[in-house]
């Protein structure tokens, strides 16, 4: 319904306070007696952070799943499945970037409505679940790509390449505990890379035909916040008060996400993750710049907002968008990411079929559109 804001039911965020401080008092909270954790394969296993976490627990405990692949293949999520039915726990604890939160999301669906097959999963795709999860989760994000957010899962089905879209009424974390020294175990590239993806998350927002009145100061602030603090991040990756301040440019915009439509950088995005593996904060580093220049007639006043926000009122959105991700020492091109030009043609023809390309401001109607963007981003 247009002119409507829905609140996710997320219950609380928690910021600049270690982990395990948090999780006990959380658990506690919420009474929980029996805690699995769906953790990424380096933090479980070339750190001592998961150990930590499963000490302070104790015999609350039951169980890990630390074999999560990226773009959450559906065959991957199952497993998870399988795993967490065998264990029955009150909650979840997710910790990780975006594939471990967006498994769990789709793992809280599964459970929920008893799927166990790979079969079953496809059916419930792109379809809205409105029954309420039998199981929540706890998420400590380590990236900057904001999922933790929103009602919104993917998954990607293996057969045809492409991420599939799972949402449900509940399925966003219960809580979120933000934690800037967990993020020191991120590689660099991670870190930033999916921080220009909540830049993505915040310039397509406000470039959309939404009328949401919270859009505009939340975009603008979030910007004006990674633009310092992605910068010192990049300078001293130690320096804890620039990685706070990029957590809460994350939160300012990402919970926003789902009450407004994305454009045609997300959604091409979403094919060269499936179609070229290319991980989601690379391909708004090569798109969003790229769909700005194509956009600029279609939403020039909106631009100069965000050309302002990121310090660089001279120079154009997209300019000062890719000037951005240059001094990050981020890939700007298909070709640094693995793209070739032999896979336009797929991507172009997937594409016309992706609602969030479809979504975008300036409308795209053939094949021709998107070979033009993708001609921008080489």
């Amino acid at each position: 319904m247009e002119n409507t804001y829905t609140y996710s039911p997320l219950d609380r965020v928690i910021w600049d306070t270690p982990a395990e401080d948090a999780i006990l008092n959380e658990v506690d909270r919420l009474s929980a007696k029996k805690v699995y954790i769906v953790a990424s394969s380096t933090l479980s296993k070339k750190t001592n952070e998961i150990l930590k976490i499963k000490n302070i627990l104790g015999d609350r405990f039951v169980g890990l799943f630390d074999s999560c692949i990226q773009h959450s293949p559906l065959e991957n999520v199952i497993d998870c499945v399988k795993s967490v039915k065998k264990e029955n726990p009150d909650i979840i604890i997710t910790v990780g970037g975006g594939t471990p939160i967006d498994t769990v999301k789709v793992v809280q669906l599964c459970h929920s409505l008893g799927i166990e097959t790979v079969e079953d999963l496809k059916k419930i795709s792109n379809k809205h679940q409105k029954k309420p999860s039998k199981i929540r989760q706890i998420a400590i994000p380590t990236t900057l790509s904001g999922g933790e957010y929103s009602i919104i899962g993917g998954a990607m089905d293996t057969k045809t390449q492409l991420k599939e879209r799972y949402t449900g009424s509940d399925i966003c974390p219960q809580v979120v505990i933000l934690d800037p020294k967990l993020s020191l175990y991120t590689p660099d590239w991670l870190w930033l890379s999916t921080a220009i993806r909540s830049v993505d998350h915040a310039v397509e927002g406000l470039c959309s035909s939404s009328t949401n009145p919270l859009i505009p100061p939340m975009a603008l602030n979030s910007l004006q916040l990674f633009a310092r603090s992605l910068r010192e991040t990049h300078k001293d990756r130690e320096d804890i008060i620039a990685r706070s301040f990029s957590q809460k440019a994350v939160w300012m915009i990402a919970k926003n996400l789902g009450n407004t439509s994305m454009g045609a950088s997300h959604g091409i995005g979403y094919l060269l993750g499936s179609i070229g593996s290319v991980p989601h904060g690379h391909t708004s580093c090569v798109l969003l710049p790229a769909v700005l220049k194509w956009n600029e007639a279609f939403n020039k006043e909106k631009q100069k907002w965000i050309s302002n926000a990121l310090g660089r009122p001279k120079l154009s959105a997209s300019e000062a968008v890719a000037e951005l991700i240059t001094d990050l020492g981020l890939p700007n091109t298909l070709g640094e990411v693995g793209i070739k030009e032999g896979q336009w043609d797929k991507i172009a023809e997937y594409g016309l079929k992706h609602p969030t390309v479809l979504s975008n401001p300036r409308p795209i109607t053939n094949k021709g559109d998107i070979i033009q963007i993708l001609k921008l981003a080489s």
